[in-house]
């Protein structure tokens, strides 16, 4: 079967997976539409890497000139003491360092407007929209959508994130995939320098992690606590996780009230417990799920771009190697992916509790003490 304008897709979720897979299936042949329930491209966020083999795919889709050329690059990341001296440091880079070709740090909101020009006139986008059912016949899916009338499309694609709606409707509750590794984290972008521009300081004690980044003139700021039982919360309800965080972190050393003050005032806030995606199959009939929806490693992972840049071009690799065939290809899909993903989920498993969020002083103290990048 050849691939054509003729056979529609719908892609959920307008961040990176999503705007990622339009890319290819845009380029593949199909007639591509985006729906997202936000009103804009999900731009906030903290910034993000692209690692190893994912930077041949940013090649692959003309990108990499220009992520290159906005590049981040983080010199020095410090342990902070309580009294802000430093236990120990970790030089990456200087100024006369030559910065490697296959790893990228780049802000969010560049990357997503990166990918964006590339799309933004080939594609159609339903923003402030959302499917709300899928009925499969054996010729197209039948979707339902929050506003406005039903639509048949040959393929859905859910790129909308760890609590995918895609999946709900498809595959069943979160419950079924979500494996909670037992610690939940927030992250604010404030538009200014809290500590030297291009370097990272963490400060630990045992079960809570605070953690600063610094770049362009801004800094992210990190929470990460332990938590051996789910904390009930509405993903929506921002108010409510401010109140968990400050209920955290009130009385901590180091500079926390600042930065506690910083993260409760802003309005670029974002929390969640760390956990993982972990699904037999990402695909259902006519349905896949690609990136976080699928198989999130979470943040501790620092994989999330990397998997959804990946994860759209393995399934576009497939579907042309096939010739559209959505079975073989979907097939083809789960088999060859699946390996990468179980390796990344299980550095992550490891770093949550070795690297970002010790247990104990001992392990903070070695922690502190390495002399490489986790």
């Amino acid at each position: 079967m050849k691939i054509s304008k003729e056979n529609t897709i719908l892609i959920s979720g307008a961040s990176i997976a999503g705007l990622s897979t339009a890319y290819w299936m845009n380029r593949l042949g199909y007639q591509v539409t985006v729906i997202e329930l936000a009103k804009a491209p999900r731009t906030a966020g903290a910034a993000v890497d692209l690692r190893g083999d994912t930077v041949d795919v940013a090649k692959r889709m003309e990108i990499f000139d220009q992520l290159k050329a906005n590049r981040l690059n983080v010199e020095k990341i410090s342990f902070k003491n309580a009294d802000d001296t430093t236990a120990g440091s970790i030089i990456l880079e200087n100024e006369s360092s030559a910065l490697p070709d296959d790893e990228i740090e780049i802000e969010r909101d560049q990357f997503i407007n990166i990918l964006l020009g590339r799309i933004k006139d080939e594609v159609e986008f339903l923003f402030g929209n959302s499917v709300t059912g899928l009925e499969e016949t054996t010729a197209y899916l039948k979707v339902s959508f929050k506003e406005g009338a039903p639509r048949h499309f040959d393929l859905v694609i859910g790129c909308d994130g760890t609590h995918s709606g895609i999946r709900k409707i498809a595959f069943g509750p979160e419950t079924a995939y979500a494996h909670f590794l037992q610690a939940y984290f927030s992250i604010t972008t404030v538009n200014k320098l809290l500590i030297p521009e291009k370097t990272m300081q963490m400060y630990n004690v045992p079960d809570k992690a605070i953690t600063l980044n610094a770049y362009h003139g801004k800094t992210d700021i990190i929470f990460g606590f332990v938590s051996e039982d789910e904390i009930f919360h509405d993903y929506r309800d921002i108010d409510q996780q401010k109140k968990i965080i400050q209920e955290q972190f009130s009385g901590q050393n180091w500079r926390t009230a600042a930065l506690l003050e910083e993260t409760l005032n802003s309005d670029n806030f974002y929390f969640d417990k760390f956990c993982q995606i972990k699904m037999p199959c990402w695909t259902k009939g006519r349905v896949a799920l690609v990136g976080d929806a699928a198989y999130c490693a979470s943040p501790a992972a620092g994989m999330g771009a990397s998997l959804s840049v990946k994860g759209a071009a393995a399934l576009a690799d497939s579907l042309q190697q096939h010739n559209g065939n959505f079975e073989l290809a979907f097939l083809d899909y789960n088999k060859k992916l699946r390996p990468f993903i179980e390796v990344v989920q299980a550095t992550a498993e490891i770093n949550v509790k070795d690297n970002f969020i010790p247990r104990t002083e001992e392990a903070i103290r070695l922690r502190n003490a390495q002399e490489h990048p986790f």
